[in-house]
């Protein structure tokens, strides 16, 4: 048995893209930027984090550019295939949790949030959106409820 988790802390880099897959589903996806090192030696990494079903709503009605969240869920890959024949792979994290911490706007310290929780990943198709093209691999992404 294999260990696949994730947990970001980080701010997001535009507001959140909500849709709803063909199953009735939301699905949500939002990049989020974590830094480390400090001066010359700072790096910022940009993570591709998707979420489905109610946290994905809650992400969608809550979330905004600059915001700081928590984010807990496993990291999946994907290959594309590009138009001129060649692939192209994707890191996508898959959320089954997101709380919100700092305030909304361009957040800060303090306040608080709920949302997230629960983490139900079955039945949303996972593709289209930035990575180009459709259903990506017919619905369920991690068995049922976290």
């Amino acid at each position: 048995m294999g260990v696949n988790k994730i947990i970001l802390v980080g701010r997001l880099g535009a507001d959140p893209e909500m849709r709803y897959a063909q199953s009735g589903k939301a699905v949500t996806k939002f990049r989020v930027a974590t830094t480390t090192g400090w001066g010359e030696s700072e790096k910022t990494d940009w993570h591709n984090v998707i979420t489905f079903g109610k946290v994905a709503e809650n992400c969608g009605k809550y979330l905004n550019k600059g915001r700081q969240v928590y984010v807990e869920g496993r990291v999946s890959y994907r290959k594309w295939q590009k138009e001129d024949g060649t692939s192209q792979w994707f890191t996508d994290i898959l959320a089954n949790e997101v709380q919100f911490i700092g305030e909304r706007g361009a957040g800060g310290g303090g306040g608080g949030g709920g949302g997230g929780g629960g983490g139900d990943h079955g039945g949303g198709d996972h593709g289209g959106g930035d990575h180009g093209g459709g259903d990506h691999g017919g619905g369920d992404h991690g068995g049922g409820d976290h």
